[in-house]
């Protein structure tokens, strides 16, 4: 345990060490980005380091039973050449009556494992009891400027195409040409649309594609590419390349700072959306922003 708790040590040295170097490299435009993938980095240690140190109290809590047969008994009892040959058969006979019961060690170990990790769920449920409601914070701030600004919030389904939905809506509801000059426009043509112009404009998306991971510069192919054809969550790049495609400006309301607004030229209809941190169990999300109607 002490070589584990070493270990363990010098992990989490080691990935703040990592998790500085990030922030000093994070740009304006990425710094979202960056502590997003900090935050994700240390809820991954320690969800390791728990899981490895459950298992080392498992295996080490592990006995051996030793089991006495009936002739260890009869070396134990020491009998002697002049015992009668009756005692030993009623030794022999008492044993075999009355067999010891064998241990099962593998389900006393799952018990064990699953009483640590019922102890560790116990200690989490304690601990965010004392932290700050961060969903409840973040959605009552929301509604509140919802509320000033006369829009209501669109529930948009969680499911990794969020934002490409929430401005296929906007797109429907702000822009009255829109369905019949975009025919048939689903989220994945959004996507496409989206990767298009980022790969035609490669000089204005370099700063937006720092790699957290790498501390490198995605390769832009590579990130449309995967953009293009998987789930993969949408961000600022798409936004930013979706306001030129359809030149509009496009809003995004937050709950911890100010309104930031793409493409603020654009000639067609603002587009406006909002954006959740903490409010969805999945992670970031986008919802779409309808005006009040008088």
């Amino acid at each position: 345990m002490e070589e584990l708790l070493a270990t363990h040590r010098k992990q989490a040295k080691d990935l703040q060490n990592q998790i500085t170097g990030m922030k000093k490299q994070a740009t304006k435009s990425s710094r979202k980005q960056v502590v997003a993938k900090c935050e994700q980095l240390q809820a991954d240690l320690k969800a390791k380091q728990t899981q490895e140190i459950a298992e080392l109290e498992g295996s080490s809590s592990k006995e051996e039973e030793d089991e006495v047969t009936p002739e260890q008994l009869l070396a134990q009892l020491s009998i002697s050449e002049n015992t009668h040959t009756s005692v030993v058969d009623d030794v022999i006979t008492a044993t075999h009556e009355q067999p010891k019961k064998r241990r099962n060690r593998q389900k006393e170990k799952l018990a064990k494992r699953e009483a640590e990790i019922e102890r560790i769920k116990e200690e989490a449920r304690k601990e965010a009891a004392v932290q700050p409601n961060l969903q409840k914070i973040e959605q009552e701030a929301i509604d509140k400027m919802c509320e000033l600004n006369k829009v209501i919030q669109i529930d948009i389904k969680p499911d990794g195409h969020c934002l490409f939905a929430s401005i296929l809506d906007q797109l429907q509801t702000r822009h009255p040409d829109f369905k019949d000059t975009h025919l048939g426009c689903d989220i994945y043509k959004l996507r496409s649309m989206s990767c298009d112009y980022i790969r035609d404009h490669k000089d204005d998306f370099i700063p937006y594609l720092f790699d957290e991971t790498t501390m490198q510069i995605q390769d832009i192919d590579e990130y449309t590419k995967e953009m293009e054809t998987t789930a993969k969550w949408g961000g600022e790049i798409e936004i930013l390349a979706l306001s030129k495609v359809f030149d509009c400006p496009i809003s995004i309301m937050f709950s911890d700072r100010p309104q930031q607004k793409f493409n603020e030229t654009g000639e067609l209809p603002e587009l406006k959306l909002v954006y959740y941190k903490h409010s969805y169990s999945l992670g970031e999300h986008y919802n779409s922003l309808h005006d009040i109607l008088n």
